[in-house]
Formats: structure tokens, sequence, C-alpha cells
């Protein structure tokens, strides 16, 4: 069986974001369990409010945006519908910006949780952080 691939997706850059969305759903979708732990920065792109048009990056964040690249939040939803991918809102991020549950997509956030348990059951597979 294939180790579990634990994600920590903590930056609120583009590029990052969207590395951090294709390595997910390329994993899911090839039959490869994927959790995802959402913080700091990042929480702010799985909340229902966040303009797309205002990702934070560099050169090519751009180039994806006038390419009509497909979005993260897109790729991170077919990595859940076509594999087995978990994301999880990191409750103290939660609480210091004052976000709830329902604040975030609800069909792609399973919930909130603590970094020491994420790490813990990662300890079983392979993190990489973003």
């Amino acid at each position: 069986m294939t180790p579990t691939l634990f994600i920590i997706l903590c930056s609120g850059e583009h590029e990052k974001i969207q590395m951090a969305a294709m390595t997910a759903s390329v994993a899911a979708v090839s039959d490869r369990p994927v959790e995802v732990f959402v913080s700091m920065n990042a929480l702010a792109l799985f909340r229902k409010d966040f303009d797309r048009t205002h990702y934070e990056g560099g050169e090519f964040s751009k180039l994806m945006q006038e390419r009509k690249v497909p979005d993260a939040i897109e790729l991170f939803e077919q990595g859940k519908v076509l594999g087995d991918m978990k994301i999880y809102a990191c409750s103290m991020a939660m609480d210091v910006a004052q976000i709830e549950l329902g604040d975030l997509f609800g069909e792609l956030v399973d919930d909130a949780g603590g970094l020491t348990k994420f790490l813990s059951d990662a300890e079983s597979g392979q993190l990489i952080v973003f």
C-alpha cells in the first residue's frame, strides 16, 4: 500500500498554493491517500468569499491567470472527487483570524484540527510543506 501523502499548506503565494493543489490532486487520483493541513495565509484561499482575482504572486501567477490555468480550488475539488483526499483547516489559525468553519468551503474542508495531531498522523507517511 502506498503511504499517505501529508501536505502542510501555509503560504498565501499563488505559485505555492497552485503547486500544492497540483501535487495533492495528482497523488489522490493516482490512488495515493492525501491529507492536507491548511494554515496561516493559505487559509484565506478556502474562504467562501475569497476573490480569486487577487492572488499574491509573481510573474508566473500572472501567467497562470492570463492563460486561465485551472484554479487551485478546482484542483483540490477534483482530487477529493476522484481520489482519497481529506483537507483540514488549522484550528489555531482559524482562532487567530476569527474564521469559523462555516466561512470555509464546506464541501472542500472536511474539518478543523490541530497541528500536533496532523504531525503525529504524518509520521506514517510522507510530509511536504508549501
